[in-house]
Order: C-alpha cells, then sequence, then structure tokens
C-alpha cells in the first residue's frame, strides 16, 4: 500500500488484498475497517468497496520496484489467511516474498488453523517472518501452532492487548509486540499486562517491542510508550542481521 509506513516496527506497508472480517475480540474495533469505512461509495478510492474483502492483483509486484532493502508488513488492511483468500493467490504472494530478496517480510494472521493447514506446501523463504495475533489469553494456542511453522522466524503482536497473558508460549518465538487499543472505542490495557509478557520475554531471551499504550484521544507511541520508565524497542538480532 506504500513505501513508507508509521507503523513503529515496521517501514512499509503492502497490501494486494484489502478488507477483512471479524474472526476474534481483538477486531472488534478494527482500526483498518474504521478507515476503510470512512471512504465507502468515494469513486476510484482504494476503499470504494469500504472493508469489503478484495484480491488487488495488480499490487502482487510492488515489492519488486523497492530497491532500498526494507522491512515490509504484509496485509496491514486484511488477513492473508482469510478463508475467502484462494491457495493460488496465497501461494503467488509467497512467491513475491521470495523473489524480493532484498527485504524482510513481516506477515501476521489471526487465522492460524488456516496458516497450519497450508503451512506443508508453502515455501518458506529466508526473507519471511511469520506472526500470529493475540489479543488475550484465550488465544494463546495461536502461539503452539506457530511454534510448529517452518518459517526461519516467528513472532507475536499482542495487539490490542485486551487481558493478562500469564503462560504465554515463547518456545520457537523470537519476538514479541505488545500495544494498547487506539481510537473512539479504545478499550484500556493495564500496565501489568504488558509488564507480564515483558518480563516473560526477558526469562525466555525473546526480544521485547512496546509499540504504544493506547487510549481514546491519542495512541500514546513513540516517547510517549514508556513502561517502567523505559521505552522498550527490542528487535531479534537476526532481523537486525538481515537489514544490516
Amino acid at each position: 500500500m506504500s513505501e513508507r509506513s508509521s507503523i513503529e516496527w515496521t517501514d512499509a506497508t503492502w497490501n494486494p488484498i484489502r478488507g477483512c472480517t471479524k474472526v476474534s475480540l481483538g477486531c472488534k474495533f478494527c482500526y483498518a475497517e474504521t478507515f476503510a469505512e470512512r471512504f465507502r461509495g468515494v469513486a476510484g478510492h482504494p476503499f470504494e468497496r469500504g472493508f469489503d474483502l478484495r484480491l488487488i492483483p495488480e499490487k502482487l509486484s510492488e515489492p519488486l520496484t523497492w530497491r532500498r532493502p526494507r522491512r515490509v508488513f504484509v496485509n496491514s488492511m486484511s488477513d492473508l489467511f482469510h478463508e475467502d483468500v484462494p491457495d493460488s493467490f496465497i501461494f503467488t504472494v509467497f512467491s513475491i516474498i521470495e523473489k524480493a530478496d532484498w527485504h524482510v517480510f513481516q506477515l501476521l494472521t489471526k487465522r492460524a488453523e488456516r496458516l497450519r493447514s497450508m503451512a506443508g506446501a508453502l515455501p518458506w523463504p529466508s526473507n519471511l517472518w511469520m506472526g500470529v495475533s493475540i489479543e488475550t489469553a484465550q488465544y494463546a494456542s495461536r502461539a503452539r501452532i506457530l511454534a510448529g511453522i517452518p518459517a526461519r522466524a516467528r513472532f507475536i503482536s499482542a495487539e490490542p492487548l485486551l487481558g493478562p497473558i500469564p503462560n504465554l508460549p515463547l518456545q520457537g518465538i523470537e519476538w514479541v509486540i505488545v500495544g494498547g487499543e487506539s481510537g473512539r472505542h479504545a478499550r484500556p490495557m493495564d500496565l501489568s499486562w504488558a509488564r507480564g509478557l515483558r518480563d516473560q520475554c526477558r526469562s525466555a531471551g525473546v526480544a521485547f517491542f512496546l509499540k504504544q499504550l493506547g487510549g481514546r484521544s491519542g495512541k500514546r507511541g513513540g516517547e510517549q510508550a514508556v513502561l517502567d520508565g523505559q521505552r522498550w524497542q527490542e528487535y531479534p538480532s537476526s532481523l537486525s542481521l538481515l537489514l544490516s
């Protein structure tokens, strides 16, 4: 979608799919849906159909035109493993990732079951980081599924963090991103929930990144994303090496 991104843990976003449907608690006030629906009915706008799921094949080759290496968040406005995305389209996305081997691609899904069902048939290029979103302990099983995926590296996005996750399975995980919900209907994130995940990461030797604290009037990111007097913006060492 864009050569540049304001998302703190990535450099660019790539959206060969637009739109999605809700699958778990974190989707209730989806930022992507809120943005997209503002433009429903605006002729010629990328989101003239709002947040209805659409494949955008003309966007598939976009990362191949970006010559400077960067971290690329795949489908910030959708979910590649949505049940209505054809297998063939997913294979094509993976093929582009493999070809654009000077970038690092960061792919997140809430649909861990479909990811698992396809994992054995998909190629797993070394520049692809696979992640799952986990917003409460109810969805911690997604981490166990992720641990069995043959990706070069695996990460968890605990955003929006909606409750404590006291026993997050971190075996095979290299990175955890935490963030509170933002926007008009933002549900608050208790700092103790973020602190608990930070402490689990430190014990397991997993990189911890606090993206934002969230809030209704602002996301409280950047300099305001402070926990116990410190900003936490750790990256896994292997990601740093790939982009050096």
